[in-house]
């Protein structure tokens, strides 16, 4: 059984962003801006660039991003297996960032002692 109905929660989130365009019409727009330069291919093709996004989704602990973009990559020709390949860096990512802030977090307490 699915943790969530990611169609339907896909479909939710449109409609939500589209009622908060009409509340925060420049926003959004901002936003579409933002949006449609991170589209562009010049050198990674477009499924590449939805496999990122997908990995980046996971990294921001975004559900929106990540049904958006899991949808796009699987519509642009993406197999799981490259999407699996895609989150496997992001988690190698995120484990060495874990290390990296955790020398972070030792020098901090060090730190407090000498107060």
């Amino acid at each position: 059984m699915p943790m969530l109905d990611w169609n339907t929660y896909r479909k939710q989130l449109l409609e939500g962003v589209g009622g908060f365009a009409k509340l925060s019409p420049e926003t959004v727009k901002g936003y579409g801006a933002l949006s449609s330069a991170g589209q562009k291919t010049g050198r990674l093709d477009a499924k590449t660039r939805e496999l990122i996004a997908v990995a980046v989704a996971i990294s921001l602990r975004c559900d929106g991003c990540i049904t958006v973009h899991s949808d796009a990559a699987r519509r642009l020709g993406a197999s799981k297996e490259e999407l699996a390949e895609a989150l496997g860096v992001a988690v190698s990512v995120n484990a060495g960032a874990a290390v990296t802030y955790s020398t972070r977090a030792l020098e901090a307490y060090d730190a407090s002692s000498d107060v």
